[in-house]
């Protein structure tokens, strides 16, 4: 009799556990601390890609460095700021606006340098297994 509530714990303890590790995992894609990832899903009908929502915010000073994507990059500006590429001058990058980035395309560069903080709305759908984004030197 007493045999089955040790059971029982131990049997929650490792799904506990196995919900820790693939939410850690599912993580590790992203190492960017402005990044908070929404949700993740594999995308129905294409074997290997999937699908990641998430929401970002840059403060001033804070950078996008120049990178690329393992897939399509869609996003929307939920809040403007003013931003700076080097050696050019500040622009204006407006609420409401959206972006998109084709694969492999190399964008960002650029650091917020105005007092309101820039946030967006992305939608990736990449390669599953590969890094969300990879750094262009």
């Amino acid at each position: 009799m007493k045999k089955m509530p040790l059971i029982q714990w131990c049997v929650g303890l490792a799904i506990f556990g196995l919900g820790i590790g693939t939410g850690l995992l599912a993580q590790t894609n992203i190492s960017s601390p402005q990044i908070v990832e929404q949700q993740r899903a594999d995308l129905i009908g294409a074997p290997g890609m999937e699908v990641i929502v998430s929401t970002a915010e840059y403060k001033k000073g804070e950078a996008i460095d120049l990178h690329i994507h393992h897939g399509i990059e869609a996003a929307y500006v939920i809040q403007g700021a003013s931003v700076q590429s080097p050696g050019k001058d500040p622009i204006a990058l407006p609420t409401g606006a959206s972006v998109l980035h084709l694969r492999d395309v190399t964008h960002g560069g650029f650091k917020v340098v105005g007092a309101v903080p820039l946030k967006l709305f992305t939608v990736h759908i990449v390669d599953k297994g590969k890094p969300l984004y990879d750094y262009v030197r």
